[in-house]
């Protein structure tokens, strides 16, 4: 599939220009914490169109509960080859949470793209994340209650809709509620590590949000590929780390253009990427695994209510409200390995918050979602 071509107006659409590979970037640019101290002393405009917001199931093994501290906030144990960049206290969950209802108005509300047969008996959700979750009737009670819906969790919800299905969801943090739909289970697992399902058992595999945690993505779907069934489909959903504008309102002397630098930056001495979405590396990997009739679409996700059209000034109220709900549990762990103290990051987390909140800002930022199908004769 092409990259979309350019479109000159600031409103979201998919025919916007996709970023371009993080090699054709610089190496770092990553601005000075003294930058922003020195415009932290300047007003602002801080208008937003949302406030700031501010036990496991049996099957959860407790060999990686042993969290680790890192400036005061909570992450995933230090055990295995496992790395994850964001905490997993209840701050960043919520945001989590949040960043699910992004996604699901982004696909209209399906919570897949690849199409899946109504026979199917088993599936797969890696990196499951957070379990917080509502019924759908009682969602729909709740409804503008909390800023205008109530998150759900996608491995959850797919259970949900589809009682019949077994479902599995795995992660390395056991941050899963007990209360769950019959047809689900979560298990604590390191996707990274060997998986020990056998060959042919899922009719779907789902993965998303893993940017910054996986070292080899080829040797990830391989797995997949494995475990799924002939015929069966494999779904990657992941989103770029920089926040981009049509207008020239982000730019790389922004709080909002340095973001993704941090991430960049931080991915690469982890070695782990952080561009997984620019470098193409979904479909790259896909393909090398040995899935066939691969397809993808490009996501241009706003930040902020700026947009005119209804549904996309909707997702960006609340993109906005997921980034500001836990903005330093999302970064504290990448500044933290690029250099940062802590004060350093209040002082810019500062700046970018009011940018996020400003109306004269035209952020957005691009998401990818990759499906593909493992061959009947394999």
């Amino acid at each position: 599939m092409s990259e979309p071509t350019t479109k000159p107006a600031t409103e979201p659409a998919s025919t916007a220009t996709a970023p371009q590979p993080a090699a054709a970037q610089n190496e770092s640019g990553i601005l000075p914490p003294q930058h922003w101290a020195q415009l932290a002393e300047e007003g602002h405009d801080d208008s937003s169109d949302f406030e700031d917001a501010g036990s496991s199931t049996a099957s959860l093994s407790s060999s990686l509960l042993n969290y680790r501290t890192i400036q005061g906030r909570r992450y995933h144990s230090d055990q295995g080859n496992a790395q994850y960049w964001a905490a997993n206290d209840d701050a960043q969950n919520e945001a989590l949470d949040i960043i699910h209802h992004v996604i699901t108005l982004l696909l209209d509300g399906k919570l897949h793209l690849a199409p899946l047969k109504d026979d199917i008996q088993k599936v797969l959700d890696v990196g499951t994340g957070t379990g917080t979750w509502l019924p759908r009737a009682r969602r729909l009670a709740l409804s503008y209650a909390q800023h205008g819906s109530s998150p759900g969790i996608w491995a959850i919800d797919f259970a949900d809709e589809h009682p019949s299905v077994s479902v599995l969801g795995t992660d390395i943090s056991s941050i899963q509620p007990g209360w769950i739909p019959p047809n689900l289970q979560f298990q604590i697992d390191d996707c990274t590590q060997e998986w020990t399902f056998p060959e042919n058992t899922f009719d779907y595999v789902h993965i998303r949000w893993l940017f910054g945690s996986i070292v080899d993505w080829t040797a990830l779907f391989k797995q997949a590929y494995r475990s799924l069934k002939p015929g069966g489909y494999i779904e990657s959903h992941e989103p770029s780390v920089s926040f981009l504008s049509d207008d020239g309102t982000v730019n790389d002397k922004t709080a909002m253009g340095q973001f993704g630098k941090f991430f960049v930056e931080g991915g690469k001495k982890m070695g782990r990427s952080t561009t997984v979405l620019e470098d193409g590396i979904q479909r790259k990997g896909i393909e090398e695994a040995g899935f066939v009739d691969i397809h993808e679409v490009n996501l241009k996700t706003p930040v902020g209510g700026w947009p005119k059209d209804p549904k996309q000034r909707e997702i960006g109220k609340f993109q906005q409200l997921a980034v500001l709900n836990d903005l330093e549990g999302t970064m504290l762990y990448m500044s933290h390995i690029i250099g940062w103290s802590r004060d350093e990051l209040t002082v810019y987390m500062a700046q970018l918050r009011r940018e996020l909140r400003s109306k004269d800002i035209h952020g957005y930022y691009w998401q990818k979602v990759v499906w593909a199908r493992k061959p009947e004769s394999a």
